[in-house]
């Protein structure tokens, strides 16, 4: 099933809080990848399974017996985001969408060879995505609603999944954002200043209290990166001074 709807680009993301999620982490694979479950009453979104990805969801139905994943969404197509896709749909059914952004479609074979050469590390093709997505699409989900951001540098289409819930705002970020810096740039297809423009993005249009959850190791927030991270305040520096340029 398909839970996504396109709208137009965003300017503003919507904040206004609905309903509530439950979040667990699972950190798995060789580069200890942190993979997220995003639960609204009884559905789930998948948030870039890793590795052996029969084993993150039937371990997670053992648990959880009740509720249904519903979609799998990658925040990019770096080989350790994406390698327990395929492995997922297998054991709940190919009806079970895989969702990443447009950009990263033909990014993820050569992502995945790069991968191979560099580390060793052999990973499955995740297949054909179900759904791609742009800036402004969303995945409904319960009572709550991932909001698409688009965020290149760490890789050409890297996205963000932000929600605005009643217990609080989350936001998916994969490796864009690191607590005080931002994702590696030199592997294939990173880019620079595109990662800080990404961050710049984040700090200006997530509110303060949003917790960010990392593609590895530990969570942060806005407000603590827009006042430790010297690339998010470089880039929310250059932003201001273009706004009033522009004014």
């Amino acid at each position: 099933m398909d839970k996504t709807s396109r709208e137009e680009p965003v300017s503003e993301l919507d904040v206004e809080p609905k309903g509530l999620v439950h979040i667990e982490c699972v950190t798995n694979g060789p580069i200890e990848t942190n993979t997220y479950f995003a639960c609204s009453r009884d559905e789930v979104v998948v948030i870039d399974p890793a590795w052996d990805g029969e084993k993150l969801a039937r371990d997670f139905m053992e648990q959880h017996p009740r509720v249904r994943i519903v979609a799998i969404a990658c925040t990019h197509g770096h080989a350790d985001h994406v390698g327990g896709v395929a492995g997922m749909r297998r054991f709940l059914g190919d009806d079970v969408p895989f969702l990443i952004s447009r950009a990263e479609r033909d990014f993820i074979p050569g992502a995945i060879d790069s991968m191979r050469e560099m580390w060793g590390i052999e990973t499955e093709d995740p297949g054909e995505p179900t759904r791609l997505l742009d800036e402004g699409d969303r995945i409904d989900f319960g009572g709550c609603s991932l909001q698409a951001l688009s965020v290149p540098g760490h890789t050409p289409g890297g996205m963000a999944l932000f929600t605005a819930t009643e217990g609080g705002n989350f936001a998916f970020v994969g490796d864009t954002l690191f607590p005080g810096g931002h994702g590696r740039t030199d592997l294939e297809g990173g880019d620079e200043h595109a990662v800080i423009q990404s961050l710049g993005k984040i700090g200006s249009m997530l509110p303060e209290d949003t917790l960010c959850l990392i593609g590895h190791g530990r969570a942060t927030t806005v407000a603590e990166e827009r006042e430790q991270n010297f690339f998010m305040r470089r880039a929310l520096k250059r932003l201001a001074r273009e706004r009033a340029a522009a004014e």
